[in-house]
């Protein structure tokens, strides 16, 4: 491994001076920090992270809290283009990160202890309770926290733009020729109201009556939740036209039940997703949904979070919203428009 002694050696320097070029110090000429710096890069020096460490105060090592209740791990299929991003933006700006739980080997803890006892210099919560009392101490703590799709007073944080996102998808939808819409939400979660809000709201100004009975809850990644409601909505005496689902995975769970209810897709019944993952497109027939930028959340989650750990004096903690883009597929059936006889 290249020492600061190998770059005092090949820049004819001592190796006080490299420490100081390496470290940022002023004192030194700038000719000469520069000549270091490319020596250090092209022997391929990497500082020690301990020596680091002491010098700035910091451990380069962010957390992430990431608490599936539906247990898909880093498979989810969303989920995992979250997570990608914060690693992607982690390791460019030289951070290393950690996944937090509730223990320190087999002794439970908080994820606060659990933070502490792993030194990490704040973290980013991918997805959890955040009405969870752990989730709670670890945002009240001094730790520089940014939460992904939730808002807390006084924290920077990262939202998907679900309103907008809703809203697109009933205007395709209805541009298509639906009236008798039925939805199909997740749980009570702060992604739910904006959609349900971006819902209403589109029906209103498009003048679309919402029947109440065609409004019903299951879980975000649950195909066997959304498969039952998804019958509940079927045995209906007016059926809608087109069922929107809580999101792309549980919709394999709706296009079974239309199956088994001997329809069709988009023939006798049409289906919009929410998430643009992969499975959207390898669907028959391909899903209509609207696609999440999950890279761009995570990686703007772990830029405002090393703003806030490199820079706590000046870092803005406000609201930074991720747009998305519709994502049309062959799950909605245009239906021609009556004419007048």
């Amino acid at each position: 491994m290249v020492s600061m002694k190998d770059i005092a050696k090949a820049c004819d320097v001592s190796v006080a001076t490299v420490s100081k070029a390496l470290s940022g110090q002023q004192d030194i000429g700038e000719e000469t920090r520069k000549r270091i710096a490319r020596k250090a890069e092209e022997l391929g020096y990497m500082a020690n992270a301990s020596a680091r460490a002491l010098k700035t105060n910091r451990t380069y090592n962010i957390g992430v809290l990431f608490v599936d209740p539906m247990h898909g791990g880093l498979a989810h299929e969303f989920f995992s283009g979250v997570l990608d991003g914060i690693r992607e933006e982690a390791e460019k700006n030289g951070y290393d990160i950690t996944f937090i739980n509730s223990s320190v080997g087999k002794r439970p803890s908080t994820y606060l202890q659990h933070c502490l006892y792993r030194g990490v210099d704040g973290v980013v919560i991918a997805t959890a309770d955040f009405a969870d009392p752990m989730v709670l101490e670890l945002v009240n703590s001094d730790l520089p926290v940014v939460p992904i799709d939730h808002m807390f007073n006084d924290h920077a944080s990262v939202i998907s733009d679900n309103l907008r996102g809703m809203d697109a998808l009933v205007r395709y939808v209805v541009s298509m020729g639906h009236r008798d819409l039925a939805l199909i939400h997740g749980e009570k979660t702060t992604v739910t109201t904006s959609r349900l809000t971006g819902f209403y709201r589109a029906c209103e100004e498009l003048g679309i009556r919402v029947r109440e009975d065609m409004v019903r809850e299951s879980k975000f990644h649950d195909p066997e939740g959304c498969a039952r409601i998804t019958k509940e909505i079927l045995s209906l005496p007016e059926r809608p036209t087109c069922i929107f689902f809580p999101d792309d995975y549980s919709c394999i769970g709706g296009y079974n039940a239309i199956r088994e209810a001997g329809l069709r897709v988009p023939e006798d019944i049409s289906a919009v997703g929410y998430d643009g993952i992969p499975l959207s497109r390898i669907l028959s027939p391909v899903l209509t949904t609207w696609r999440q930028d999950s890279g761009g959340l995570g990686k703007t989650a772990a830029a405002r979070l090393i703003e806030q750990i490199e820079h706590p004096k000046t870092a803005i903690l406000d609201r930074e919203i991720i747009s998305g883009k519709l994502q049309e597929g062959a799950s909605v059936l245009r239906i021609p428009r009556k004419t007048k006889g």
